[in-house]
């Protein structure tokens, strides 16, 4: 666990400015990769990114350590925040106001992942599981965008991401 980042969030709860700054430096370049894998365009990535700060800001005092690592917090908000962001450019895009259903990736089980040990469970996945589960996590597309996507039933993509999900629980499940 890192104490630093629980020191800092723990500070930022307290009101100092100057542990939120250190806050930014220390977790902006462990986010933005992430945030730009999942936004392409640059200018909506940084703005993104300012985004999920002013949240990390807000929601530190609902940190709990005994959850996860400062890190894996931290990165959970910027999944979630991008994929919405995402969403949000392409209804821009489509001029669409439909609502879009909710990513099949289980927070929690991701949540607890730091992108190291992520990329490693990724490899270890069979190819149609892990392409399944890198187009929602990582592309934020539903089940129903990926079907249309890989040209598979509905069905064998639930499976298939059901399956990825068990096999990523049960690679990073503590002995």
């Amino acid at each position: 666990m890192s104490n630093a980042g629980a020191d800092l969030i723990r500070e930022i709860v307290e009101g100092n400015a100057e542990a939120f700054a250190r806050f930014y430096d220390r977790y902006a370049p462990l986010v933005y990769p992430l945030v730009r894998r999942i936004l392409t365009d640059p200018d909506e990535a940084a703005e993104c990114l300012e985004q999920i700060f002013w949240e990390a800001r807000e929601a530190a005092p609902s940190y709990d350590p005994a959850r996860g690592t400062p890190e894996a917090w931290l990165v959970g908000l910027a999944r979630l925040l991008a994929i919405e962001a995402m969403r949000a450019a392409r209804r821009r895009r489509n001029g669409s106001a439909r609502r879009d259903e909710g990513s099949p990736v289980n927070g929690d089980a991701t949540a607890a992942l730091d992108r190291s040990v992520l990329a490693r469970v990724f490899e270890r996945l069979p190819d149609p599981q892990r392409e399944a589960l890198e187009l929602a996590y990582y592309g934020g597309l539903t089940q129903t965008e990926i079907t249309a996507r890989l040209k598979q039933p509905l069905g064998t993509v639930k499976t298939r991401l059901r399956l990825a999900l068990d096999r990523v629980r049960a690679m990073v499940r503590p002995a």
